[in-house]
Formats: structure tokens, C-alpha cells, sequence
């Protein structure tokens, strides 16, 4: 599961085989082929590194020249460009921490004025009410990558539409902690004990 979810893009791979909504994303190494993929997917993309967690190096590109500049760096630097379609949202998006069997929920709220919406970013945690569609689709994305302690990240699109943007093998909780008021650390224990005595 560890090395499923810490590569996007064999994430990406197993969420759509189990049938999970993703926004239509990317993968290639030139320039050139980039540039192609910013037209095919809009003209407005996210460019997130391979490997990679807390918002840390994802870039928007909505500019035709940004874009350019953008993937020339990047094809320097030998870097695979992973170029997803940015999904028009609310300004938040759900975190769903997977113990176990347990789903806690929180609505991670942007930054004035940012369009990412990870704690470590800036953004605001509060508790979320799952819709059984949303529980549904973090289950099923939990499943499609298997383990113990996951992040499942869902996205609300404006037009409806219900995304999982990835799955985080190693997910930050705090901000799901003292959002909740709940203790991750010895939930996560108890899951561990009851396997070991099982």
C-alpha cells in the first residue's frame, strides 16, 4: 500500500480500475508532449510532482507561457510531469482519515485567495458529515489501495461531479485530531493490538 499511494501516478492507476472518479490527468516527460496535455485538459492545470505530500511543488498553470516555462524546468531537471485538470471546487475539499475500519472526516477550508487546501498550507480544518455517496467512495478507495492508516482526499466539483484527487499512505492527522477531538495515535494503537492479538 506504501508504495501504491507514495506514487501518484500508480495511485491514480488503481482508484480508476476500481471505478473511482479522478480528474483526467497526464503523465509525460517532455515539453512538448506537456504543452499537448495543457491543451487536451483545458488550458487550466495542476502540475504536482511525482512523489510528494503536503502541497509542497504543486503548481497551477492557466497561462500558456507560465505553462512553457513550467515544463521546460521541469524536462531540465528530468522530472516526470504529472499535469492533472484543475477541477473548478468550492475553495475545500475532504479529507477522510481511514483506521482501520474507521472513517474520520474533516473539511479542510483554503487561505483566502489559494485554490490548495492543505493544512500545512494554511488552511483551515473543521468537522465533516460524510454523505453515504462520499463514504462510499472513500471505502472504495481505501480498498483499491489497501492498509491500515490512510488519507483519502475527496475533491466537490461546482458542477456536481465527486472526485478523489489521491490517497496519502502516510497522511498527516493532526489537523483530523484536533479538529474531532479525537485521539488518532491511540486509535491507530488499538487497530495495531487487535491484529497482533488476532
Amino acid at each position: 500500500s506504501l508504495e501504491i499511494a507514495i506514487d501518484k501516478w500508480l495511485c491514480l492507476q488503481r482508484l480508476l480500475e476500481a471505478g473511482v472518479a479522478v480528474p483526467p490527468t497526464i503523465c509525460c516527460q517532455t515539453r512538448a508532449a506537456a504543452m499537448e496535455a495543457w491543451e487536451v485538459l483545458g488550458g487550466d492545470v495542476v502540475v504536482k510532482p511525482l512523489f510528494g505530500g503536503e502541497g509542497r511543488g504543486i503548481l497551477r498553470a492557466s497561462d500558456k507561457d507560465m505553462a512553457w516555462r513550467m515544463f521546460g524546468t521541469l524536462q531540465q531537471l528530468g522530472q516526470v510531469i504529472y499535469v492533472q485538470q484543475f477541477i473548478e471546487h468550492f475553495g475545500y475539499d475532504i479529507r477522510v482519515l481511514c483506521v482501520g475500519e474507521k472513517l474520520y472526516a474533516i473539511r479542510r477550508v483554503a487561505a483566502d485567495g489559494q485554490w490548495r487546501t492543505n493544512i500545512s498550507q494554511g488552511s483551515q480544518a473543521e468537522p465533516m458529515q460524510l454523505t453515504s455517496a462520499m463514504e462510499e467512495l472513500a471505502v472504495r478507495s481505501r480498498d483499491a489501495v489497501g492498509g491500515t492508516l490512510l488519507g483519502v482526499d475527496l475533491l466537490p466539483a461546482r458542477d456536481g461531479r465527486l472526485f478523489i484527487l489521491e490517497v496519502n499512505a502516510v497522511p498527516g492527522w493532526k489537523g483530523v485530531a484536533q479538529a474531532l477531538q479525537v485521539d488518532i495515535a491511540k486509535e491507530f494503537l488499538q487497530v495495531v493490538i487487535k491484529r497482533l492479538e488476532a
